[in-house]
């Protein structure tokens, strides 16, 4: 009995020390002095989220964010690992120290604050409804007891939610898995509208050449992207908001904004 007893105390002390040990670990993969950062940042995008963060024909992450966020850790000096999440646990990812920063068409929300520290915003968005032009939609009433599709964990969720005789005019809300499916649904006529953001609307519309669709010109909701820290992590945050301003004065945003954008779309000072 004592000999199961001592065995059973060792596994647990193994078990300890393992955990505390990967926690050290996470702590340890960056640090933060006088403004200055050294280490690696892991940076939990979702990756089907053009043109911020997305796949190409060969598979490489691409994207404005994923293009701004390596010009950030050069001027840095630090390393980035760009890691793939489930967007529906982002914050809980960021916070049990999965990952470092949340950077991905991420919208600041009030929600959000409660767990999130936020940089300032760098870019507007909005919340729209894509349709099948074919079916004459114009407004967001002709979709009175319609279905419309909506990504899980995204904020077209929240702009419904506030949106509240809107949602309730509708026939149904169906979450979808991403952004993608939904508007491949909405094509085959599984759903008869997509809530989603305006920025990516545009890209997909115009990216795969989608004549068939069309953003109503009425707007669910105004919204801003930022970046995404822990609560404890201001110096971190300053380092990085701090950088994107050099980078703005440098001409860096302004290069990297036109190549997805066109122009210079940012609201980095």
């Amino acid at each position: 009995m004592k000999m199961k007893k001592l065995a059973l105390c060792l596994v647990m002390v193994l078990t300890l020390g393992m955990v505390f040990g990967a926690c050290s670990s996470q702590e340890a993969r960056y640090t933060v002095s006088d403004g200055k950062v050294e280490g690696t940042l892991i940076m939990g995008v979702d990756d089907k989220f053009p043109p911020m963060g997305f796949r190409d024909e060969q598979g490489n992450l691409v994207g404005f964010d994923i293009d701004l966020a390596n010009a950030v850790a050069e001027h840095l000096g630090v390393t980035l690992e760009i890691q793939p999440i489930n967007w529906t646990m982002k914050e809980q990812e960021l916070n049990t120290k999965n990952i470092d920063i949340i950077w991905n068409g991420y919208t600041i929300s009030d929600e959000r604050k409660e767990q999130v520290l936020f940089s300032e915003p760098y870019l507007k968005n909005n919340q729209v409804v894509v349709v099948d032009k074919t079916k004459g939609f114009q407004t967001l009433a002709d979709l009175a007891g319609k279905e419309l599709g909506v990504q899980a964990g995204s904020t077209a969720v929240e702009a419904l939610d506030a949106a509240a005789e809107f949602k309730s005019s509708l026939g149904n809300v169906t979450e979808f898995e991403d952004n993608t499916v939904a508007l491949l649904e909405l094509e085959q006529g599984g759903v008869d509208g997509v809530a989603m953001d305006e920025v990516v609307a545009q890209y997909y519309i115009a990216a795969n050449d989608k004549d068939n669709l069309v953003i109503l010109g009425e707007k669910l909701a105004p919204e801003e992207y930022g970046i995404g820290f822990r609560k404890e992590d201001t110096a971190l945050r300053d380092a990085v908001q701090a950088v994107l301003s050099e980078m703005k004065q440098d001409g860096t945003v302004e290069e990297i904004s036109t190549k997805w954008f066109g122009s210079d779309v940012t609201l980095i000072q």
